[in-house]
């Protein structure tokens, strides 16, 4: 018995997939179809990996909620770490060997990106037994993944000597470089780079302190200075912040001579852009990927993702087309990685299509906006059984509440009322007031706010189960 503890790192923006992907709705919770998402799939895989306890996620404030809300569809109870920033893996895995080494336990982390695509698991978990045999060894071991062709996308890993089970010590990481991958692919001896890990928390904290001891003194004083909330471990901001920013492979890997490599034959991906997710998709009889509703017309080998609308396409050939309710992606699918051009245009004008999306996930459950105009808004709120929003009002806008499905508890003054399916309420500018779903079902709602101001910064609360600032 190994007694693995997945610890699923969620620190990643993936703007390379704008404009599903977003700052604050990155896409390791994008629904993929039918309520699927990369971040749960991490979660189910870790879960039936043999020999694997509670996990530790570790993932941004911002996002806090996406992974809770997810979890909990998994049916998945786990360890939460808030980052106040990210400072890249080496960091954040610190963090968690912090956490996991609590009540005086080491066991062994199973590090996996929760933003990966891997196609066979149980190729996957007979990797985990034998990567677990050489970190029961003392060593610290990364999946490597055998390359099925050249790609300038993927670091690269050296095979030095053999260790048995099937594991070799680590000789070097190569940088990504094209004329590099095509010889490295044909010489073998190499193999991908994963960001996927096996190692003993106190054999990582042991070596970050030899070779990172910045980033080790930082970690460990902002675990010490901890903040538990609920669900959440909170550590310290100043003493984090204080940490430099580096990777596990630049911090520890290059440097230990206890790295090690296990080559794994399976279908994987990172999923960074979206000529992955064409690769990875069932194509029809002429080459399209199609998600969602998409009719083609002589069109060939072209990605299509649909999410509010009907696309159709007559007579293009190699083209992304990427719909979402507020920006349309349009490009060759030779060009696709220059996507992180747009965006940084769209940062330097502050526009929110680069940062915000659409759907939004609260504590008590999302809301989506439909419709915006300069003094209109219309959204669709989903309030969780039992949950309820915070007791607010608001300076510059009125609100009218119409019931979609389920009951709706609603405080207006000094007036509290159920309302149900069909039933409406109005909230006047200035009125304090809260919404609560009493019932066993999701409650509905849609909601239309009109006034001089909309910003989601219009809230002033005065009680909230959540403990979040008025």
């Amino acid at each position: 018995m190994h007694n693995i503890a997945p610890v699923i790192l969620c620190g990643g923006s993936g703007t390379r997939l704008w404009p599903l992907s977003r700052e604050t709705y990155p896409k390791q919770f994008v629904d993929l179809g039918g309520g699927r998402t990369l971040f749960k799939d991490t979660v189910l895989r870790a879960q039936r990996t043999p020999d694997s306890i509670e996990p530790v996620i570790v993932c941004s404030e911002a996002h806090r909620f996406y992974v809770t809300a997810e979890l909990y569809e998994c049916g998945v109870y786990g360890k939460i770490l808030l980052e106040p920033a990210p400072r890249n893996t080496a960091p954040a895995i610190a963090l968690a060997a912090f956490a996991l080494q609590e009540g005086g336990v080491d066991p062994l982390m199973l590090v996996l990106p929760s933003d990966h695509a891997i196609g066979d698991e149980s190729a996957f978990f007979e990797g985990v037994k034998q990567v677990a045999a050489l970190a029961e060894q003392g060593y610290i071991a990364t999946f490597g993944i055998e390359p099925t062709g050249p790609e300038t996308g993927f670091g690269y890993i050296e095979q030095g000597e053999a260790l048995g089970d099937g594991g070799f010590k680590v000789a070097r990481f190569v940088e990504k470089t094209r004329c590099g991958s095509r010889r490295h692919v044909g010489q073998g001896g190499y193999s991908w780079n994963s960001g996927m890990f096996l190692l003993r928390a106190s054999v990582y904290l042991n070596e970050l302190e030899r070779f990172a001891p910045q980033i080790y003194a930082a970690c460990k004083a902002a675990w010490n200075g901890r903040k538990d909330d609920k669900a959440f471990s909170r550590p310290d901001s100043e003493a984090f912040l204080s940490s430099p920013s580096d990777s596990i492979d630049y911090a520890v890997m290059e440097h230990t001579d206890l790295a090690a490599v296990v080559p794994l034959g399976v279908s994987w991906s990172d999923l960074g852009s979206w000529e992955a997710f064409y690769q990875i998709g069932p194509r029809d009889d002429c080459g399209n990927v199609c998600s969602g509703d998409v009719m083609t017309e002589g069109t060939e080998d072209c990605y299509f993702n649909a999410n509010h609308r009907l696309v159709p396409a007559i007579g293009v050939t190699g083209l992304v087309v990427v719909e979402t309710q507020d920006a349309v992606l349009v490009a060759p699918r030779d060009q696709v990685q220059d996507v992180k051009k747009i965006v940084g245009r769209l940062q330097r004008d502050n526009r929110p299509e680069c940062r915000q999306h659409p759907l939004v996930y609260r504590p008590w459950g999302s809301y989506e906006t439909l419709v915006m105009d300069g003094r209109f808004q219309v959204k669709r709120i989903i309030v969780n059984p039992g949950a309820e929003l915070s007791l607010q009002m608001h300076h510059h806008r009125a609100e009218h509440w119409v019931v979609v499905s389920g009951t709706a508890e609603v405080t207006n003054g000094d007036v509290v009322r159920l309302f149900t399916e069909n039933q409406s309420t109005y909230i006047p500018v200035g009125t304090m007031h809260r919404l609560k779903n009493p019932g066993v079902i999701p409650l509905v709602l849609i909601e239309i706010q009109s006034g001089a101001y909309l910003g989601e910064d219009d809230i002033v609360r005065f009680a909230d189960v959540y403990g979040r600032d008025g």
